[in-house]
């Protein structure tokens, strides 16, 4: 059979499997070893188990369960509230203070726990119902957080980061750095078009700053500065040659649990345990999907479906920016339906060699990859985010959250077109940092 009719099938069949109800990791295992099997002989399933662990055989796979012990840490506290708190104090000269806050807090603690749907419901909990009660409109205040959440996956340090640097072997720190400058700039486009909508609805009276004392304004330091300071130490660590990325990660984790303990009276053996037992839980699915997406990549090669993909998409005499475009529509709906996990793991081995012959920056294309996939968090029909704004406040209805996040999309797509027009937005930092790559 033709590598690409069988490639066709082998998507036909992976989506009817997914779609079936199993996991995303059993479903690419029982692909691979059904296409293996009928077209490769049963001698090649002797391959399967080799390849499942050799996957996992990586130093580097153990910063994955340290980040995420590091964000569960700091996701099971108020650390959250505090840091909405903190910004709120802060920046409410600010017009719109507010939302602004909560867009910042949501950065923030995206970067401290890594985890989207955490971010959305540590912030929205506090956030969304002070915004009600000040007057923010429900669209506004459901869909700023809903979309400030999909941050987690964005700004460092960032498990999906991760996961792309070890499916491509590129460079973990340096996808770190390339996603600050866009991460920022999404941040901002957030900021502005909350600030338009809200003023837009005709409730100016919330734009006014509300007046906090300085004795206010330094009381809830304390409880906030010594998370971030371990952000910072974490990517001072990376980056200044003193650690290794998984050591980092592992001394970070130490230090956020340590820091729950102290700061928020963690002391409780079963807080810790639940800490412990989530982590576990989501890194477990985590490395099943990655050790099964490995599988399925030696099947698709054993069978020269990804080199013939790759060779007819290098042969379309079509411009290197339709193809772009063509791979995001792809991304894109793949992020409809799919954790961002998955689909790198899955697309990784295909698209390398494309972009590659398209000659795209890998680094660049990592944070345009991650903004398709955080667009998948507020998209129906999984759009996790959305789910999590609903079940934290569900006086909003679900058609309010949608419309509320339709905008955030929009600009999410300007940031993608803004990246393609400048990519030094991208390239410029880590090539700063550490020298051209």
């Amino acid at each position: 059979m033709d590598p690409l009719t069988l490639g066709l099938l082998v998507a036909v069949a992976t989506i009817v499997v997914l779609f079936s109800g199993v996991s995303v990791a059993v479903g690419l295992l029982i692909v691979s070893a059904l296409f293996l099997l009928i077209f490769d002989g049963a001698r090649s399933l002797e391959m399967m188990p080799e390849i499942f662990f050799a996957d996992l055989n990586s130093f580097t796979i153990l910063s994955i369960p340290m980040f995420i012990i590091m964000g569960a840490a700091v996701a099971s506290t108020r650390a959250g509230a505090d840091l909405f708190e903190a910004l709120e104090r802060w920046l409410t000269r600010v017009p719109g203070g507010l939302v602004v806050s909560n867009l910042g807090a949501c950065a923030l603690f995206a970067a401290m726990s890594g985890s989207s749907p955490a971010t959305c419901a540590a912030i929205g909990k506090m956030g969304i119902p002070e915004m009600q009660k000040r007057g923010y409109p429900d669209t506004v205040a459901a869909g700023s957080i809903a979309a400030g959440g999909t941050l987690g996956i964005l700004i460092p340090p960032s498990v999906t980061m991760i996961v792309y640097g070890i499916a491509t072997e590129t460079s973990i720190g340096r996808l770190f750095l390339a996603g600050i400058v866009p991460g920022i700039l999404l941040t901002l486009l957030f900021m502005a078009w909350s600030i338009f909508a809200t003023w837009r609805s005709g409730n100016t009276a919330v734009l006014s700053p509300r007046h906090y004392s300085l004795r206010e304004r330094l009381e809830i330091l304390p409880r906030v500065v010594p998370f971030l300071l371990v952000i910072a130490g974490v990517l001072y660590s990376m980056y200044g040659g003193i650690a290794t990325t998984s050591e980092t990660a592992a001394v970070g984790a130490i230090l956020c649990l340590g820091m729950a303990i102290v700061i928020y009276r963690m002391w409780s053996p079963r807080a810790i345990w639940g800490v412990l037992r989530d982590s576990t839980k989501e890194s477990v699915m985590i490395l099943f999907i990655m050790a099964a997406a490995g599988v399925f990549a030696y099947m698709m090669s054993s069978l020269f479906i990804t080199q013939s993909i790759a060779q007819w998409i290098a042969g379309l005499e079509v411009n290197r920016w339709v193809l772009m475009i063509l791979i995001n529509i792809f991304l894109l709906v793949a992020g409809f339906f799919l954790p961002p996990v998955a689909v790198i793991l899955m697309t990784a081995p295909i698209l390398m060699p494309i972009l590659q012959a398209a000659q795209f920056d890998p680094y660049w294309f990592a944070v345009i990859l991650t903004i398709n996939m955080e667009i998948g968090l507020i998209t129906p029909p999984v759009g996790l985010n959305l789910f999590v704004i609903n079940s934290i406040a569900p006086k909003i209805p679900l058609k309010t959250i949608l419309w509320g996040s339709a905008p955030f999309v929009g600009c999410m797509f300007l940031a993608i077109f803004i990246l393609c027009l400048v990519p030094e937005l991208a390239t410029w930092l880590p090539d700063a940092v550490m020298g051209p790559g």
